[in-house]
């Protein structure tokens, strides 16, 4: 019998939970996968909103995985200076077969040095920082480069856990769980990018995001620095 596949998703204060939860979801349809929370303690941790998540592993106990995923959310901007994340992903890196991230995600993998040289994708309002971590900017819903996949704001979490479910197993796996979850999408409205919303909203948006924004990039250049 194979061994089961080691899945390990990164949890943290201020986590995006459907960064996280999206890609759970559909990796918990895996049959013969491992699914690991993980986080420095066992203990509640607090997302963006009102879930409260708990992890099931911490970086010292945790067996070497197959595939790292770290999700989103403004609380990746500590992240990016905190030396314990970084140096488990560092140590994850090299054996693993899949080095992956949801959202804002993709800059703590940059943060680590995982990204250089690679194409990624980001949520919208974070594009500019991937480069300070010598990342090329990929546009695309989900990113492959090599065995770096990265997806893009919150909802392509989604999208992300298939195009990876397709990658280790094969299509018509990835197909069998968006059946089984009923993955249809149909947005009441066609603003899910500042591609297609209205200038107004795209405008709104960034106004309401600037000051997270600001903040954000100051911890990117701190990143990089170091």
């Amino acid at each position: 019998m194979s061994k089961p596949l080691q899945i390990g998703l990164l949890v943290f204060p201020r986590v995006t939970q459907l960064d996280l939860t999206g890609p759970v979801q559909v990796f918990s349809s895996l049959p013969d996968a491992k699914l690991h929370l993980v986080w420095k303690r066992i203990e509640p941790v607090p997302s963006d909103s009102v879930i409260t998540l708990t992890p099931t592993i911490t970086f010292a106990d945790c067996p070497q995985l197959d595939v790292i995923c770290v999700p989103g959310g403004y609380g990746t901007d500590e992240l990016l200076l905190d030396k314990d994340v970084l140096e488990f992903l560092q140590r994850q890196e090299p054996k693993a077969k899949f080095i992956t991230s949801v959202c804002t995600g993709s800059l703590v993998l940059g943060a680590a040095g995982l990204l250089k040289g690679y194409r990624a994708a980001t949520h919208w309002t974070a594009v500019e920082a991937l480069p300070y971590f010598g990342a090329s900017v990929s546009r695309e819903r989900v990113c492959i480069d090599r065995n770096r996949v990265t997806g893009g704001g919150v909802t392509a979490g989604i999208d992300f856990a298939l195009t990876l479910v397709s990658l280790l197993k094969d299509r018509s796996a990835a197909e069998m769980i968006q059946l089984r979850l009923e993955y249809n999408p149909a947005p009441p409205f066609d603003a899910g990018s500042p591609n297609t919303a209205p200038a107004a909203i795209v405008a709104a948006m960034k106004e309401r995001v600037a000051s997270a924004h600001a903040n954000r990039m100051e911890f990117v250049k701190k990143a990089a620095l170091t």
